[in-house]
């Protein structure tokens, strides 16, 4: 098997577990009262991602990843472990939203309103980079800005409206 392979077989396997880990953590956020906000947007960002990765898969399974690049991405999953980390329980791929509940704003979250969605974005970009696909990680940062952009809007809607939150300038 070639570098590439052993990556995309690391990285598939790292969204598969936190597809569970997000279906555990909505399931226990929903029985403690939680709401689903703007779920309509969901299928976009799963189709997203599955395209994101199954065209890895297809374009870039040879590849001989850059070192550099490789270890961006590398540096970008210890900042997505320490998202997930902070968020605990209230990590998921959807919004959710604990009505009255403060939003954490410990670890990245002090400094960014939305850390998840930055290494989202840098995964993106970076790994198509690693596999020499510069064209392929434009088209796809293309296009997970559209989704953000709805997504961002939609979350930080909720936050005002279900937890009261008024952040000045943020």
């Amino acid at each position: 098997m070639t570098t590439a392979v052993y990556i995309l077989l690391l990285v598939t396997a790292q969204r598969i577990a936190e597809l569970h880990i997000a279906r555990r953590n909505t399931a226990r956020l929903m029985a403690r009262g939680a709401v689903e906000v703007a779920p309509e947007h969901y299928p976009a960002i799963v189709a997203l991602h599955a395209s994101w990765l199954s065209g890895l898969w297809l374009l870039g399974y040879d590849a001989e990843p850059d070192p550099s690049w490789a270890a961006v991405y590398l540096v970008l999953q210890g900042l997505r472990a320490w998202t997930m980390l902070t968020l605990g329980g209230r990590w998921t791929t959807r919004i959710i939203v604990l009505p009255g509940e403060p939003p954490i704003r410990t670890g990245p979250y002090r400094w960014l309103n939305h850390p998840n969605y930055a290494v989202v974005m840098g995964e993106i970009a970076v790994l198509p980079l690693a596999f020499g696909l510069p064209v392929y990680a434009f088209v796809f940062s293309l296009l997970n800005a559209a989704v953000l952009i709805i997504r961002v809007r939609a979350e930080d809607e909720a936050l005002r409206e279900l937890c009261g939150l008024h952040r000045a300038g943020r």
